[in-house]
């Protein structure tokens, strides 16, 4: 499993940096060896060999930024996660980069948006026969930034929103997007799987069992279409 969690600058100035990346690092690869995989961190793609994406079973991202991916690893990625071969995990941030790379939209799922609040709130869990929700309550408090998104995939499998009437839409660039509040999702293409979760900003996150367990769920759904 390539973890990767780089911070590169957007294409018109720097992205912020995510204080938790170490504690997320640690925890991602543990859930790995968990899963029976072997986790590999990378913090540069530029010393990423286009073979270990080819030869990887799961790609996981906490990255923000334009992660300099290369033409050649974009193409690698790309037909490796539309065969099949490679699972796509995101947290987080991972929305909010690759913004010059078209087709990492339908890759990853949505598009970052913005975030205008950052606060506690109630998720809705929208789905709960999926393995990332199934430990889960039909609501779940929570305290994270909340994402906005454009672009979400039609065909994306809602897993958690945001419960209705949690943030105050008065604040600058609050708005309800067409896609509503998505919080976390997963879909395929081909034979292709990704999992995204918004969740996972604040430390408390990567110390809470729910949280981590949500991500072993997700892991495991992609690990079940390999």
């Amino acid at each position: 499993m390539l973890i990767v969690t780089q911070v590169a600058p957007y294409a018109d100035g720097p992205a912020g940096v995510h204080g938790v990346l170490a504690q997320a690092t640690t925890a991602l690869e543990q859930l790995a060896e968990l899963a029976g995989l072997s986790p590999v961190v990378v913090h540069d793609v530029r010393n990423l060999a286009t073979h270990q994406i080819e030869t990887a079973r799961v790609l996981a991202l906490f990255t923000i930024g334009e992660t300099p991916f290369s033409a050649a690893q974009k193409e690698a990625a790309l037909a490796s996660w539309r065969s099949g071969a490679l699972g796509v995990l995101g947290v987080h941030s991972a929305t909010d980069a690759c913004h010059g790379w078209p087709e990492y939209g339908a890759l990853i799922g949505g598009r970052f948006d913005g975030h205008p609040w950052t606060q506690e709130f109630v998720i809705d869990v929208a789905d709960r026969g999926h393995p990332a929700t199934a430990h889960l309550g039909e609501r779940w408090p929570w305290r994270d930034e909340i994402y906005l998104f454009r672009a979400l995939r039609p065909d994306a499998r809602v897993l958690l929103r945001l419960a209705d009437d949690q943030v105050d839409l008065s604040v600058p660039g609050g708005r309800v997007p067409a896609s509503g509040f998505p919080l976390a999702w997963c879909h395929t293409e081909s034979r292709g799987r990704t999992f995204y979760t918004a969740l996972g900003h604040f430390p408390g996150a990567w110390e809470t069992p729910d949280y981590l367990r949500h991500l072993a769920g997700g892991l495991a759904w992609l690990e079940a279409g390999a």
